[in-house]
């Protein structure tokens, strides 16, 4: 789904930039450009990075718990 219309950015190219190693609104937002022109998506954008930040933080912990 589009998150941002005007830079024309989606959910998963946020997912994906998260998965790539972004961990805070600010580098989702430098790398994609999104909410930098209007602004009204920020809110969702930020909603969706958290949520795609907590998803990969949760698989990272699942895969340390096999370490020892």
């Amino acid at each position: 789904m589009y998150v941002c219309v005007c830079k024309g950015i989606t959910d998963h190219q946020i997912r994906r930039h998260v998965s790539d190693g972004a961990r805070s609104w600010r580098e989702v937002r430098e790398t994609t450009g999104c909410a930098t022109q209007c602004g009204k998506c920020a809110c969702f954008a930020k909603s969706v990075t958290r949520e795609a930040i907590n998803t990969e933080m949760s698989a990272a912990d699942m895969g340390l718990a096999y370490a020892v």
